[in-house]
């Protein structure tokens, strides 16, 4: 906006005058973001500013067109003067004004925006988990599990990142010696098509079992994730890939579509065709066949959970060289979860069904497991926080097409302690049996997780 060069009279500098202080104080009102000013008076809004600065404007524009000479005759000359004088000021001080008012125009669509969209750090969240774990039996050993970091972002209201980095083991060498493993567990955009829809692309966890997707020490019982979900389903397993996520309405009723990489399981030796080694974790994964994974939630009523999953691999191990050692794969879940006051309950079925001659004769042609996990849960107090008991039934079987007895019964009871909702201590016992009579390797565990 531009000024032209006015005469006024004495009101009218008065008046613009008085509308040149106002504009001068605007920057130091539009400055402050809180509601109140340090003596407790109400500080104007961004609307209110606004409308202020629409005001002065209007009163400067109809000053400056108006006509300050007289009527008829000619002032005195020591009149003139002293308007001319007082013109030049008013002059100064209205470009101020137009410098104040356009400082106040940014400050306040600047922190428009910042109300809307804030600030990068304000788009940027960081959170994670971890567990240290003692475990007895037969080789006693202690270890810091997992270290994980979360890594999230927002660029706008309808797309956002999602990650997962984790340490295995506490420690990494070089040289492969140790134990310890660097993983990206999820690393994926999510993009928000409508209020009922998102689709993700990335690295995804794939969206099977009850730990698979949650699995945060203090959201489960035991010191150890459970072995039906360890070594059938099997969880931690991500997968690259588009998930379409769509929540149907009010009826309680929501589905996931992946379309990702496959498993590449080996076809030899003693983990030949076990789903938990086929795992790639996109690391270089062989990709030439895919996956499909479909699953459809109710949770109608609060604190129920109930699910049912179907994947289908059109070669589970990736093999590019005999059809011998193709493996269709069928893998079929169904989890119930129930919370009711301070019971609980989880409950879970997976089998996979797997096609070819050679995984037939390993009796692998057929996976199944399940568990079953009542629970009771109390509050101490406020201060002391929560403790929960639990008792689980697992079974499971990586050679259950085989007529010989593989199977493998675990009987874990227990109690988890929450001083707070993100920390948990857990103890429990472990009494294993094995079908082929083996032995069972029973054991006490000890347990300390967090998140944030």
């Amino acid at each position: 906006m531009s000024f032209n060069k006015p005469s006024f009279t004495s009101k009218a500098l008065a008046l613009s005058l008085a509308g040149a202080f106002c504009l001068a104080a605007l920057p130091l009102a539009a400055q402050t973001n809180a509601q109140t000013d340090i003596q407790g008076q109400a500080i104007p809004t961004a609307e209110e500013l606004w409308a202020i600065i629409q005001h002065q404007q209007k009163e400067i524009d109809a000053l400056k067109g108006g006509s300050a000479q007289p009527k008829s005759g000619k002032a005195p000359s020591g009149e003139v003067e002293t308007l001319k004088k007082q013109v030049k000021v008013l002059e100064k001080r209205a470009d101020r004004a137009e410098k104040n008012l356009e400082a106040a125009s940014d400050l306040i669509e600047e922190s428009t925006q910042e109300l809307e969209h804030g600030s990068a750090w304000d788009r940027t969240s960081i959170g994670g988990y971890g567990e240290l774990h003692y475990n007895g039996g037969d080789s006693p050993n202690v270890d810091l599990h997992r270290f994980v970091l979360f890594f999230g972002h927002r660029f706008n209201d309808w797309i956002s990142f999602q990650s997962e980095l984790e340490v295995e083991h506490a420690f990494v060498a070089g040289d492969g010696s140790s134990s310890g493993e660097v993983e990206l567990e999820q690393a994926f955009i999510d993009f928000k098509l409508s209020e009922e829809m998102n689709a993700q692309t990335g690295v995804i966890l794939v969206p099977v079992g009850i730990l698979n997707e949650t699995h945060e020490p203090n959201t489960f019982y035991g010191t150890e994730r459970n072995n039906v979900e360890k070594n059938i389903i099997p969880t931690t397993w991500w997968e690259a890939g588009v998930n379409l996520k769509n929540v149907w309405g009010d009826s309680g009723f929501s589905s996931d579509l992946f379309f990702s990489s496959g498993l590449s399981s080996p076809t030899s030796g003693s983990n030949a065709y076990k789903p938990r080694n086929g795992r790639g974790k996109v690391s270089k994964q062989i990709a030439e066949d895919g996956a499909v994974t479909g699953r459809v939630r109710w949770t109608g009523i609060p604190g129920v959970n109930l699910s049912a999953v179907v994947q289908y691999q059109a070669n589970m191990t990736q093999n590019q060289t005999s059809q011998d050692l193709d493996a269709h794969g069928w893998l079929s879940n169904a989890n119930l979860e129930i919370q009711r006051g301070p019971w609980g309950f989880r409950g879970l079925f997976a089998r996979w069904d797997v096609s070819g001659s050679t995984a037939k004769s390993l009796g692998r042609d057929i996976q199944q497991g399940w568990y079953l996990e009542p629970s009771y849960r109390h509050e101490i107090s406020e201060k002391w926080g929560v403790v929960g008991t639990f008792f689980r039934y697992n079974y499971y079987d990586n050679n259950a097409g085989n007529s010989n007895k593989t199977g493998i019964t675990e009987y874990q009871m227990g109690f988890n302690y929450w001083p707070h909702p993100d920390v948990v201590m857990k103890a429990d016992y472990d009494i294993i049996d094995r079908d082929d009579g083996g032995d069972g390797d029973d054991r006490i565990n000890l347990g300390l997780g967090w998140q944030f």
